[in-house]
This record gives structure tokens, sequence and C-alpha cells, in this order.
């Protein structure tokens, strides 16, 4: 496991815990400055830089709300169980493997987004915190 891979593993257990972004950040400042040198830390922010810009419109809507992405499909997942249920349609049944497949996807692919976000996010905080040590 590279040490990208392993930054957004602890990004994303981050966004697991209930608190304020910025306590996000804290937590994982601290865990990057201990186990990463600066060297890789710089090429892992340009590398999620890279990342998170070459998607198009739909990844940002994903990163921000993936939830709200997602409803939909699972709104066909419950259809589909609904009429597959009542009118006793076999077939109705694909619905809602087919939604609810669709729907994990989406959650599963913002939830990457996001983590790698908040990681972004903690790398900058670490370079501002090199750059200006007095200022926060």
């Amino acid at each position: 496991m590279s040490q990208y891979e392993r930054l957004l593993m602890m990004a994303e257990d981050e966004l697991t815990e209930y608190s304020t972004k910025a306590r996000k950040i804290e937590k994982l400042r601290r865990k990057i400055g201990l186990s990463v040198p600066r060297r890789e830390q710089e090429s892992i922010q340009q590398q999620l830089r890279d990342d998170l810009n070459s998607g198009g419109m739909v990844q940002k809507v994903l990163a921000t709300q993936r939830q709200s992405a997602a409803l939909p499909f699972w709104g066909i997942a419950g259809l589909g169980l609904l009429f597959g249920i009542s009118l006793s349609q076999p077939l109705d049944f694909l619905a809602v493997l087919g939604g609810g497949a669709a729907a994990i996807a989406i959650q599963r692919a913002g939830w990457k987004l996001q983590a790698k976000g908040l990681l972004l996010d903690t790398l900058d905080d670490i370079d501002d915190r090199i750059k200006n040590p007095d200022a926060k």
C-alpha cells in the first residue's frame, strides 16, 4: 500500500467521526506530520490537486452532494421493490439491484472524493503552518 492510499484511508477514517472540519484537519495534521516526510507530502499534495482538478462538474457534485446525487437511485430501488412485491413481478427486482448498485457506487465515489478534499485541505494547512508558524 502506497503512502497516498494510506493517507486516503486515514482521511476516510476521520470522515466517519462526528466533528468539525477544523478538528478533523487538526487530527490528520498530527498523524501526517509524524508519519510522512515533507517531500512525500508535497508529491501527494500535487497528486491530489491533479486528481481533484481533472474531474468535471459531475465530480464536483459528487464531492459536495453525494447523498443528493444517490437519492434518485435509492428511489428506483425502492419502487422496484414495491412493485416487485405488490404486483408479483420478478423482473421488477432487477430495478432493486440496479438502483441499489448505482446508489452505492455513487455514495462510495463521493466518499472517496470527500476524503481527498479533506486530505488536500490538511496538506494545505500544513504548508500554511510551515510558511507562517506564528500566524496560527
